[in-house]
């Protein structure tokens, strides 16, 4: 049985979070942005508005008396996705800076803009 260290999957993983405009920079949706609609942490995945997505055969119920088909979003790696920055407006990295009163923010690497707010 795999021990997975816990230290090292949180530190990898990027500082994004709900709600977060990004743009996916590799795949068969290269190109496209969204928003983040859900996070999956543990296994660095995430959900992307209108981004990835899959048609899926429902069977009749009472809802879909016919049936037939739904398309949905699906899950994304997070390193196919990055950030865009909400003033410059380019997909970028992050780093982070702590402020006079001791809050951490998020910064634009390109801009030097806080992207939280």
């Amino acid at each position: 049985m795999k021990i997975k260290n816990s230290k090292q999957t949180q530190s990898s993983f990027p500082a994004l979070r709900k709600n977060d405009k990004v743009k996916v920079i590799s795949g068969k949706d290269r190109g496209k942005e969204g928003l983040i609609l859900k996070i999956d942490r543990s296994s660095n995945r995430l959900i992307v508005e209108n981004v990835n997505q899959i048609t899926k055969a429902i069977k009749p119920d009472q809802n879909h008396p016919q049936g037939g088909f739904i398309t949905k979003e699906n899950y994304l790696r997070v390193s196919k996705v990055m950030l865009v920055c909400p003033g410059c407006h380019k997909p970028t990295r992050i780093s982070h800076t702590i402020l006079s009163d001791g809050k951490k923010v998020r910064v634009c690497k390109h801009c030097q803009e806080h992207i939280d707010k």
